[in-house]
């Protein structure tokens, strides 16, 4: 349920404990007063005074998100997630963090499984209203992810963090002893038999060896996982899939939709990475 995420939360001005109260809307507010109404979509926007200087997804990419991801295209990469994520889920009042949550889409498959609570946050208010719906049960708030998060030290059981930045020293602070973190990226070769037609951005070099050394300093490796995922696309769903992640920002979607209309049948791999790193037992 909602509340059961709400003790875990700090308010942004003072680092004080929230409440949750109201009913149209609900509110979050601390022991000082300082207080932060939902919207009516149902995510909160802790953000204030200058914002953030981090590029949103915008609603076209958003959507085009919703589309591909809920045709299926990528459930075995959900189904894995949710498969890593379950074993530090079950306790009573465990608690996961879902950075970057997007659209809520790989959140909900770990809900569906286990009965933890949940938060998710984002940038972008227009994934946030999807993902509030889709997640009713988890408090979706509006952050940004290189600025202290607003949750309390060590309070979280498991954190996922898919195609989104990571503030290593952030996630150490609020993951338990012994909790567990998952992080998903892409890696070469992923999509290349699209790549170029549909202007995606291709895949850094090094990118994974970036990763481990960002976080040996906080977290123990515990597992690399490369998945694999076979797709068969039509030109929506290759429009859908370029315009959703970053290149969306640079590319006109009437123009990739047009670009990709005869398209019925093109076959892709995704290649992903997964990694799983551990929180030391003695919070060290």
């Amino acid at each position: 349920m909602l509340s059961d995420a709400v003790p875990a939360l700090r308010c942004p001005v003072c680092q004080g404990p929230f409440g949750l109260g109201g009913a149209a809307p609900l509110s979050l507010r601390c022991v000082a007063g300082h207080s932060f109404d939902a919207a009516k979509q149902g995510y909160f926007n802790l953000l204030s005074g200058k914002g953030t200087v981090f590029e949103a997804d915008t609603a076209e990419m958003v959507a085009a998100r919703n589309e591909f991801l809920g045709a299926g295209h990528y459930a075995p990469l959900a189904e894995a997630i949710a498969e890593l994520a379950s074993p530090v889920l079950w306790a009573p009042g465990s608690l996961i963090l879902d950075s970057g949550t997007g659209t809520g889409h790989y959140l909900r498959t770990v809900l569906d499984r286990t009965p933890t609570a949940a938060i998710g946050i984002d940038i972008s208010k227009f994934a946030l209203r999807r993902a509030a719906r889709l997640n009713p049960g988890a408090i979706n708030l509006v952050w940004d992810i290189w600025r202290p998060l607003p949750i309390a030290d060590r309070a979280v059981d498991a954190i996922i963090v898919v195609f989104a930045p990571r503030n290593p020293p952030e996630f150490a602070r609020v993951l338990r002893p012994g909790g567990r973190m998952i992080v998903v990226t892409p890696r070469n070769g992923h999509l290349v038999e699209i790549a170029e037609r549909t202007g995606m951005l291709g895949i850094e070099p090094g990118k994974d060896e970036r990763l481990a050394e960002s976080m040996q300093e906080f977290f123990t490796v515990a597992d690399t996982i490369q998945l694999d995922v076979d797709l068969k696309l039509d030109g929506r769903d290759l429009a859908d899939v370029a315009f959703m992640g970053p290149a969306g920002h640079h590319l006109e979607r009437s123009a990739l939709l047009a670009s990709t209309a005869t398209e019925t049948s093109v076959h892709a791999t995704a290649k992903f990475t997964l990694s799983v790193f551990t929180a030391p037992e003695d919070g060290s």
